[in-house]
């Protein structure tokens, strides 16, 4: 309840001069929304005082191993620790300085407010050598006093907590989990970005448990994981970027997990061109299906935008969800498809924190400090000092400890079991007659190093990954299916039809925990669709172990599975010799390709000796989905074999 509610509404309806803006009604605004808000059960924030010129937001295709580093003499971080009195004079208290160009950021506060986990600089002489270069970027944690924010105890410095994976790896972006144990992104998976050569390096979501000192990789994703948030009942959400096959400007997903990695799945955003991006993602206290981020494009202001609400339960594509900008009360949220869309929704804010799902603490870009509201208030509770701005606004406080999650993964198990319902349940199969998907081929993805890729890494028009096929697994006839995977494995499924062409195309990844059994209600279909009450066969029978691919599971290239039927059906021709009566190439017009509008009576038929002359002469000829597929989900049948012209030979 809000005691002096009807006073404060009294007041503005009193007088004239109470227009937005006037110094009277900003005075009100602050009297009302902040000092006397009782939604607002704190009286100090802690915050980053930065006062160095460091890159403190990558670009958004970036993670924090792609900012700038510590300079030696020349310092480019000067940050501290500090609290806000948000109340009377608002006074400014240092609670930690460390120091010349140390960078102090991704700040989170322990449930009890009585530690503080953060990523600074470390010492890259003090991990193990290794070939590659990292940035130096490390995990600490400060000891502090709950009531005030300063270092208590002995420990007034703080302690490193990540672990030495090696001076080319990076460790950042980390919260607590509910069970004292920590999440955090690393690059240890020495992935790189592939639209960028390699030359970004890929963080992954990782988790530390330090009582029984160990560490496990949790995501198994191709490009950069973002802002690990805890929600309420316990799972943790984050941003998953993913292109593969699909146009990559647009393609990043809100995800949801257990703590432990088990039963990864999307939270919004999955097959939506908007919004490009949602960085700092936090569910709003008390409603589960809600979440605020801020929206940004791909090429466009670096992790900075306007704050948005979402509920799930309204959708969970496009802007289905998207409740309000804030300061766009009772506006629709319109859902641009264009790459820079930070230009065309603002006001812009970083690192939204949700005090209640209707008061927000967020700073601008130039480091000042806010209170915003769903009814368009916007308070500014500290202005950026001449030589430094202010970030990441935690209140400092306790919180309520969220639901700690046992963990469903089984140690030692190197196995998962996958259980797919009914492969016609959801729209990916829409207009497939049932009965018509006969098995599921798996794939795995193998993604680029760091410094390799590019658009034409795996050939004209191909992914930007390798794939490997794991085997295949028979469908029932009731559409369902059970099998074994590996765990710890990026695999993607296609259903196929008696002859064993693939009738959809999945365009991304799941991956299993070891030991962990994963469900399935059927392909692409709404998250919030129940599994069906029914028996279903393959939940009775044991589940299958994959068929191999003719062979061992390896890459599937050109000159290995291709060139050997060319040279056993087609190179007696196609041999890069005259005819000399052998035959006579046909007077067709050659409809695709460098050769396109003469014809092989011209031209002569295609050299098939040689796997690179080989594959240049038939790739055109070849229907497919190319790097920069559309996101949305595909049409069944849209790629099958049948509609490209090197099949209908």
């Amino acid at each position: 309840k809000y005691p002096r509610g009807q006073e404060f509404l009294s007041r503005l309806a009193a007088k004239e001069s109470m227009r937005p803006g006037s110094g009277a009604f900003k005075a009100l605004q602050r009297e009302a929304l902040v000092d006397h808000n009782p939604a607002l059960d704190f009286d100090r924030i802690l915050l980053v005082r930065a006062a160095g010129n460091g890159t403190r937001y990558s670009k958004n295709w970036q993670t924090r191993a792609s900012c700038a580093e510590r300079r030696g003499g020349n310092p480019n971080f000067q940050d501290t620790l500090v609290a806000l009195s948000i109340r009377g004079e608002g006074g400014v208290e240092t609670l930690y300085a460390p120091g010349r160009d140390t960078f102090i950021g991704d700040v989170d506060l322990h449930w009890d407010a009585d530690r503080v986990l953060f990523t600074s600089f470390l010492d890259r002489s003090a991990l193990h050598q290794a070939p590659g270069r990292g940035k130096g970027y490390a995990l600490f944690e400060l000891r502090v006093d709950p009531s005030n924010g300063k270092p208590r105890g002995e420990q007034v410095s703080p302690v490193l907590v990540s672990p030495d994976m090696g001076a080319d790896v990076d460790c950042y972006d980390a919260c607590y989990l509910p069970d004292d144990r920590i999440m955090f992104a690393s690059t240890a998976a020495y992935d790189g970005v592939p639209c960028v050569g390699g030359n970004d390096y890929v963080a992954n979501l990782f988790l530390l448990d330090r009582d029984a000192g160990s560490v496990r990789r949790l995501t198994f994703d191709q490009d950069g994981n973002w802002h690990p948030s805890v929600m309420e009942n316990g799972r943790v959400m984050y941003l998953r970027w993913e292109y593969t096959d699909s146009v990559h400007y647009f393609s990043r997903v809100l995800m949801s997990m257990n703590p432990d990695g088990t039963d990864q799945k999307a939270l919004y955003g999955s097959n939506s061109y908007w919004p490009n991006s949602m960085f700092f993602a936090r569910q709003l206290p008390g409603r589960p299906d809600g979440f605020v981020a801020s929206i940004t494009g791909h090429h466009s202001h670096s992790k900075g935008g306007a704050l948005c609400l979402f509920d799930v339960s309204r959708g969970r594509h496009e802007a289905d969800g998207a409740v309000q900008f804030l300061t766009g009360r009772g506006k629709k949220v319109h859902p641009l498809v264009i790459d820079n869309l930070a230009r065309v929704y603002d006001p812009m804010f970083f690192n939204p924190f949700p005090v209640t799902d209707t008061f927000f603490l967020a700073t601008d870009g130039a480091g000042a400090v806010y209170l915003l509201d769903v009814f368009d208030n916007v308070v500014c509770l500290k202005q950026a000092d001449r030589r430094a701005g202010y970030f990441e606004p935690l209140p400092l406080r306790s919180r309520a400890r969220p639901t700690a999650l046992p963990d469903r993964m089984v140690p030692g198990s190197r196995e998962a079991t996958v259980l797919i319902n009914d492969v016609h349940a959801g729209p990916g199969l829409d207009g497939v007659p049932r009965g018509e998907v006969k098995a599921l081929r798996v794939y795995r993805y193998e993604y680029g190093p760091r410094h390799k890729g590019g658009h034409y890494a795996m050939g004209m028009e191909a992914g930007w990954d390798a794939k490997q096929v794991l085997g295949t697994a028979p469908v029932e006839e009731d559409g369902s299916a059970s099998f074994r995977v590996p765990a710890n494995t990026p695999f993607a499924v296609q259903p196929l039809d008696a002859q064993g062409r693939a009738l959809q195309q999945m365009r991304s990844w799941t991956v299993a925990m070891p030991g962990e059994f994963l469900t399935c209600v059927g392909c692409h279909e709404p998250q919030n669709t129940a599994p069906p009450s029914r028996t279903q066969t393959a939940m009775v029978r044991a589940p299958h172990d994959l068929k191999p691919f003719h062979g061992p599971t390896r890459g599937f290239g050109f000159e290995r599975e291709v060139q050997p039927v060319l040279d056993r059906y087609c190179v007696g021709c196609h041999d890069g010799r005259k005819p000399d009566g052998r035959y006579r190439p046909a007077n067709r017009v050659i409809g695709t390709g460098r050769h396109a509008g003469e014809t092989f009576a011209e031209r002569g038929i295609p050299d098939f000796t040689k796997p690179r002359k080989a594959y240049l002469a038939l790739h055109p000829f070849v229907r497919r989905n190319g790097p920069e597929g559309d996101y949305h989900l595909l049409t069944p049948l849209e790629f099958h074999a049948g509609t490209s012209e090197l099949f209908q030979m």
